[in-house]
């Protein structure tokens, strides 16, 4: 049988047969270039320290380029700022957000009749451990 044929027969076109029997070498990959337009690393920290003014500190990086912007200054693309604050480990929140301590649950102890009251008497402790 020709490859031809079998390869009518299991549906496969004969270029997908040969390039499977004599497949390519695998490419180096060669890291890539930095673009020209990059910027440095003084640049990179001018721009972290601008996120980080208190004026810009909790505002998204989104609304710091308009601003910027809008004052006559182009630092960076916005996903440049972006990029610089997620290499620096800035990338999530950046309000001031209040954190409250954890709610305590109050645990009522009765060691004797009409010490504690309470509405509920579901689960209330005993004396003992495991007593309800």
């Amino acid at each position: 049988m020709s490859t031809t044929t079998a390869c009518r027969l299991i549906g496969r076109s004969r270029a997908t047969h040969y390039r499977k029997l004599n497949p390519r070498p695998p490419v180096e990959r060669r890291p890539r270039p930095s673009p020209p337009s990059a910027l440095n690393t003084a640049e990179r920290a001018a721009v972290l320290d601008l996120l980080n003014r208190p004026e810009y500190v909790d505002l998204p990086p989104a609304q710091v380029w308009a601003r910027e912007l809008d004052a006559g200054t182009y630092w960076c693309s916005e996903r440049t700022m972006y990029r610089i604050l997620k290499a620096a480990g800035q990338s999530g929140e950046r309000r001031r957000q209040a954190t409250h301590p954890a709610k305590t649950v109050p645990q009522l102890l009765a060691t004797a009749p009409c010490q504690v009251l309470t509405w509920d008497i579901t689960k209330l402790r005993g004396p003992n451990k495991g007593q309800w």
